[in-house]
């Protein structure tokens, strides 16, 4: 049967691997040593987006006017310590790549993060040396999700077609990343009932069987 796409490009955190609970860990300290609690609706509201876009909303929630950067580079040196302790793969995630790296399809990570912690959490998981051919991070682009700009790089390194290309992801400022770019978009969202409307499909678990045949795995 062939393949029906040129290449599969995984977003990272929340995704492929379960991040997430680092950043809540780190984004909890951050709240307490500015004397608040961190809530699930902080949570919502941040996750998967970018540096520039986290930084605006901590400055409100945390009320810090005009220290939003300083707030990021403190939550991501907290992070980076919370990496340390070891981050769990998402359910599903290692069977999923292990199916398409024996079948040969090119892949690639296009993460919101900074490429000093994808590559951190990466390395734990036995990730960083393979299967993937390509990290690409928010370092190396102009813009962040929801622009196009990731997805466009990842399938760039590939030499992939993005409109021949599929995306996995949690997140809406990810989902409409992919979607801008032309793939075909596997919604996994971290939170049930998150609204995804630009996914071509929506799973629970990486490894819904609608997931592997979207994949061609059969």
């Amino acid at each position: 049967m062939a393949r029906p796409f040129q290449a599969v490009v995984f977003d990272n955190d929340g995704l492929l691997l379960d991040t997430e609970v680092t950043w809540t860990r780190a984004q909890e300290r951050l709240w307490r040593r500015h004397g608040q609690s961190f809530t699930p609706e902080h949570k919502r509201a941040l996750i998967g987006s970018s540096r520039t876009a986290a930084a605006a909303m901590m400055e409100s929630m945390l009320d810090q006017p005009g220290g939003g950067e300083r707030l990021v580079d403190e939550v991501y040196d907290l992070v980076m310590e919370e990496a340390l302790k070891g981050v769990d793969p998402r359910p599903g995630a290692m069977e999923l790549l292990s199916a398409l790296d024996s079948e040969g399809m090119p892949l690639a990570v296009a993460s919101n993060s900074a490429r000093k912690f994808v590559e951190r959490v990466l390395e734990g998981a036995g990730l960083l040396d393979g299967p993937f051919r390509h990290v690409v991070t928010a370092d190396d682009v102009a813009r962040p999700k929801p622009a196009p700009d990731l997805y466009l790089a990842a399938c760039s390194a590939l030499d992939a077609d993005p409109t021949r290309s599929a995306a996995l992801e949690d997140s809406p400022p990810g989902v409409e990343s992919a979607a801008a770019a032309g793939l075909y978009v596997i919604g996994v969202p971290y939170f049930p009932g998150t609204p995804l409307p630009r996914a071509s499909l929506l799973a629970r678990s990486l490894s819904d069987e609608p997931v592997r045949a979207a994949l061609g795995l059969g």
